[in-house]
């Protein structure tokens, strides 16, 4: 049922599912897969089961199974791409330490669906980065994706033109040159001067002609040929038509060879002349040059030397210039910084080093990569090492299930539900170490985010991995999430109205407190509370969001995404996305009062430039306002941390290039600087107009589509 966390009928909770864009299951299970051949060759002719993967699950759970997993579990030689395939895993380590009864309810729990899934892992070492390193992609993803680099169809096209067709045209050149009695032709004031061809005839003639046309021929069945009306193809149809004189040619088809050899021979310089040999030998050096496509399959070719489900520890060992035994046609070319880029993607470093790199490039990517360091935080609460490997792989490989769309406030599934990892819950060891690198890395992470995106909202993947760390570090925050308009129900939880009351104390009196309007408190007798949909709502931050939302509230017939749209964005304005909650929590004030003018300036930046770029339809010029709105809320947060003096002057600069479409905002933003207020339609006395990215019919900042 779409909406509901588990769509596929007669399916756990748990099962990873295959989940197309837009949140929407397709019914495949992600973890069923037929057996290998080497599954298949360790199971004797009378294995039970009804299928082949529940043959191989069911030989596992036997003596001579359990030991090769419980080899695989010591030696590390054991790797997690899907959770469901470290479920025996966990079986085999509760036996081995003599948790019998647990591996027994676990074995029942799997059992329904040992036909279909696979519980096994693929045996081999583990290539998870070890330490504060990450990567984005393993050796072998990016090597894939260097050996699809291909020749652009340009590119090709004009190798071809110099390689192939450029000393043909030349031979044909010579050729016809040899026949013209006098002066070559040439253009003089666009007029044709000089001597005209097929007056006399070379003994070699037949010869030449045949070579050179048998030659044509070839290159004709392996490139393009040229375009018909070229001097080239002129050229070359006469040819065909004279074997030893012009006889069939008329007086015409002559003056047409005559033009053509006169505008080759004053564009390039007669055959043999210093003026087109130069030429052509500028144009051979350019040919013989290896193209992108080539040093992209050598710079994947070093790539083999590495494990190819690991990373790369650094990339100097890839980045120099090609060696002569690699491409002795290249020797001594550099890797272009583009291809070295592409292979950064594989390059295992800290965080940091790979946004500057570029390798992270947005807040999204940043939440791809950072369970690779949650679930060694996590792990860390296992004492065995054995166990705490198997946990910190499930982590990762679940972290990269895709999200359900889900109604009703229902949430995505959580790590702990599933059975083999609530079966080792009891494991787990509270010491006061995790929580203390759980908060620095939270913290960490927070600051490279806001850093690196300013302009942007923490995305959901991000948020959600967010609150795993804070469930670790025990802080308790309440983050929250970005709800897609087509699907709000109408109400908000608790922990919407704890971040807004976070966000209004930490921001009363400041550029944001004023510019948005927070309310100066959420003053716990007014709270009003229900249980909806087995959840704690908050009735009265709803209302006061939809309250709110009636200054975008433009057209007498709202669409119900528009409007659903206005109430969220408000929940984002009341709350400030997170921003309040995190920076006071991780004790970042300081560093924003730093930073925050970059930041600041950056978002406004971003803003601006935006809104410069064409809008082809209607629906992403609304896209375009909407994150526009968003950077702009961003670039105020950072700013009321900070003297905007400075920041204010340059974005008043900058906006010019708008016109009046976007004056509004900028005076808006600048009379709240100066001590005004919006009134009811958000508007100031200096004809200043608050920034809001929803409306429920025309924007006043619309630009136009065209």
């Amino acid at each position: 049922m779409i909406g509901s966390r588990t769509p596929v009928a007669d399916t756990p909770v748990w099962v990873t599912l295959e989940v197309l864009t837009g949140g929407f299951a397709t019914g495949r299970y992600v973890a069923e897969s037929p057996p290998s051949a080497d599954e298949l060759a360790r199971l004797p002719v009378n294995a039970p089961g009804e299928t082949d993967r529940e043959r191989v699950n069911l030989w596992y759970l036997g003596d001579e199974g359990l030991a090769e997993l419980g080899h695989a579990l010591r030696t590390g030689r054991c790797r997690v791409d899907v959770p469901e395939e470290s479920a025996l895993l966990v079986v085999a380590w509760l036996l081995e330490h003599g948790h019998f009864a647990a591996a027994l309810d676990l074995v029942a729990e799997l059992r329904p669906l040992m036909h279909r899934l696979r519980f096994t892992p693929t045996f081999g070492p583990s290539s998870a980065p070890a330490g504060a390193v990450v990567r984005r992609h393993s050796v072998d993803e990016v090597r894939a994706q260097l050996r699809q680099a291909t020749v652009p169809p340009r590119i090709a096209a004009m190798r071809e033109t110099l390689q192939v067709w450029n000393p043909l045209h030349d031979r044909l050149v010579a050729l016809w040159c040899d026949t013209v009695d006098g002066d070559l032709p040439e253009l003089v004031a666009g007029t044709v001067s000089g001597g005209w061809p097929c007056r006399v005839w070379p003994d070699d003639w037949v010869e030449r002609r045949r070579q050179w046309l048998d030659d044509y021929a070839t290159a004709a069945e392996l490139h393009h040929a040229r375009h018909p009306k070229s001097n080239f193809a002129r050229l070359q149809s006469a040819l065909e038509r004279c074997p030893v004189d012009s006889s069939a040619l008329t007086g015409r088809e002559v003056g047409w060879i005559r033009r053509a050899l006169a505008n080759t021979i004053s564009a390039h310089g007669a055959p043999g002349s210093e003026a087109r040999a130069a030429l052509r030998t500028a144009q051979n050096e350019a040919a013989a040059r290896p193209t992108y496509a080539t040093l992209a399959h050598v710079l994947s070719t070093r790539l083999d030397r590495f494990p190819r489900d690991g990373g790369l520890p650094a990339l100097d060992p890839i980045a120099g210039v090609v060696d002569g035994a690699e491409l002795p046609a290249a020797a001594g070319v550099a890797m272009p910084p583009h291809l070295l880029a592409k292979a950064a993607r594989a390059l295992e470093a800290p965080i940091g080093e790979l946004v500057d790199r570029g390798v992270i490039g947005s807040g999204e990517v940043l939440a791809e990569v950072l369970p690779q360091v949650t679930s060694q935080l996590l792990a860390a609460n296992i004492a065995d090492p054995v166990l705490a490997s198997v946990y910190a792989q499930t982590y990762a490989a679940f972290r990269r299930r895709r999200s359900l769309l889900l109604l009703n406030l229902e949430h995505q599934v959580r790590f702990d539900e599933l059975p083999w990892i609530s079966a080792v819950a009891p494991y787990r060891d509270r010491s006061q170490k995790t929580p203390r690198a759980a908060a620095q890395t939270l913290r960490e992470t927070t600051a490279v985010a806001l850093g690196a995106f300013p302009q942007t909202i923490l995305p959901n993947p991000l948020v959600r991995e967010f609150r795993t760390l804070v469930k670790q570090a025990e802080l308790g925050l309440p983050l929250v999430e970005e709800v897609a308009a087509d699907i709000f129900m109408g109400t908000f939880t608790a922990k919407w109205r704890e971040a807004a009351s976070v966000a209004s104390r930490v921001l009363s009196g400041t550029l944001y407190g004023r510019y948005y309007d927070l309310p100066a408190a959420w003053p716990a007798a007014e709270q009003r509370s229900r249980i909806r949909w087995r959840k704690l709502t908050s009735d009265d931050f709803a209302e006061m969001c939809r309250r709110r939302a009636q200054e975008a509230h433009t057209s007498q017939t709202p669409g119900y995404v528009a409007q659903n749209g206005t109430v969220l964005e408000q929940s984002q304005i009341l709350t400030s996305h997170n921003l309040a909650v995190l920076i006071e929590a991780l004790d970042l004030t300081d560093w924003l009062r730093e930073v925050g003018p970059e930041l600041a300036d950056r978002a406004f930046s971003w803003a601006i430039q935006r809104q410069t770029q064409p809008v082809s339809t209607w629906i992403s010029g609304l896209q375009g306002l909407k994150n526009t709105a968003y950077a702009w809320r961003q670039g105020i947060f950072f700013l009321s941390y900070c003297d905007p003096t400075a920041v204010l002057a340059r974005l008043e600069e900058r906006a010019g290039v708008l016109g009046p479409r976007f004056a509004p905002a900028v005076t808006g933003l600048l009379d709240v600087a100066a001590g005004a207020r919006f009134d009811p339609r958000g508007c100031t006395p200096n004809g200043g107009r608050r920034l809001l990215g929803w409306t429920t019919g025309p924007h006043w900042c619309s630009a136009a589509v065209g």
